[in-house]
């Protein structure tokens, strides 16, 4: 008997959309106060549920959200769009350039450098002068009816600061230096929890490369690489 397709997939990025959603919208109308904990604490939450939009957009680009390809890259372009006005086809090929020659000049995520002079060239590679107007507009019109603060607190900075936490985690700890192995990869120390909050077990980066269908909520299940270096 043929095995039914799964929507797992499509059900975990729904998951991660709608609780990007809710917490948007309710943030949206919090009464800032710099004295209170819990406004750092959304900052953090919102840059992880941030992190998560992007990540499943990174699940679609691997085809591993939905059996259908047109539901699939649906949700990408929805995640990359929602995250920072990303254009998904062109994340797709530099990410695909990624996979295929990885640590080489063509390698649109490496980069011979230090932190800052990596972060700035893989910025600069994936942000677009359009993209830069589409949000100034959407900033622009949202400021009509939501408070400035919230907008720049929830909206603009866990957005930045995701970028720092994808880049950290996801292509900077996981590709700097020189390795032994096919993928020019090491991976995180196992531990499932650091795992996920750190970056939605993408940490586990030898492990995605060896097996880039597997979406990141089943990477904790991947054996860990023989020689990690």
């Amino acid at each position: 008997m043929q095995k039914a397709p799964s929507y797992t997939g499509l059900f975990v990025a729904m998951l991660v959309i709608g609780s990007w959603l809710t917490s948007i919208i309710l943030l949206m109308q919090w009464q800032v106060n710099f004295a209170n904990p819990l406004l750092y604490f959304f900052i953090l939450l919102q840059m992880h549920l941030y992190t998560g939009l992007f990540i499943t957009a990174h699940d679609a680009m691997h085809g591993t959200i939905a059996p259908n390809r047109k539901v699939n890259n649906l949700v990408g372009y929805i995640c990359t769009f929602l995250y920072a006005s990303f254009w998904y086809p062109q994340l797709y090929t530099k990410h695909h350039l990624h996979h295929s020659h990885v640590h080489t000049e063509v390698d649109p995520d490496y980069h011979e450098g230090g932190f800052w002079s990596w972060y700035v060239r893989f910025i600069r590679n994936y942000l677009s002068v359009w993209q830069i107007v589409i949000m100034a507009i959407v900033f622009n019109v949202l400021k009509l009816w939501i408070p400035q603060p919230n907008l720049l607190l929830f909206w603009v900075a866990p957005s930045l600061l995701s970028t720092l936490q994808l880049f950290y985690f996801g292509t900077y700890l996981p590709h700097k230096g020189e390795h032994d192995n096919q993928y020019h990869a090491r991976s995180q120390s196992r531990n499932h929890v650091a795992a996920f909050f750190s970056c939605y077990f993408f940490g586990y980066h030898y492990e995605h490369h060896d097996s880039p269908g597997t979406p990141w909520w089943k990477l904790w299940q991947t054996p860990p690489p023989q020689a990690n270096k």
